[in-house]
């Protein structure tokens, strides 16, 4: 944001009446990379009807609402922490079954064929 709009809002008062990913992320005190995480989860609903590559706004009031109940906090923290579990374990299995990006270098792969080629032959 600029500084003439931060001079701008403080004169106001109050927050944009339109938020993005960003601000929004401010304001739940998460990452802005965990919001298509809650959006996904139906925890937020952007303006409008987007198509997935737009910039994505929240309604300022909304938020504003839903950080007040506590039930919703805590489905929003469930939601992420479920989300990077998974992920975490997704890579943490990567990694035991071949190199960290996924790939199973040349010996592993021959080591394999030839598992499973001796006990087709059996």
């Amino acid at each position: 944001m600029k500084e003439e709009q931060h001079q701008f809002l403080r004169l106001l008062g109050q927050l944009p009446a339109r938020l993005t990913a960003e601000q929004a992320a401010w304001v739940l005190n998460c990452q802005p990379h965990d919001m298509p995480i809650l959006v996904a989860a139906r925890l937020l609903k952007p303006l409008g009807n987007p198509s997935p590559y737009n910039v994505k706004f929240f309604a300022a009031s909304e938020l504003l609402d839903q950080i007040q109940d506590r039930t919703w906090l805590a489905k929003v923290t469930n939601a992420l922490n479920l989300h990077w579990q998974k992920k975490n374990a997704a890579k943490k299995n990567r990694r035991i079954n071949g190199l960290p990006n996924g790939h199973v270098t040349a010996f592993e792969d021959d080591r394999n064929e030839r598992d499973n080629s001796s006990t087709v032959d059996r």
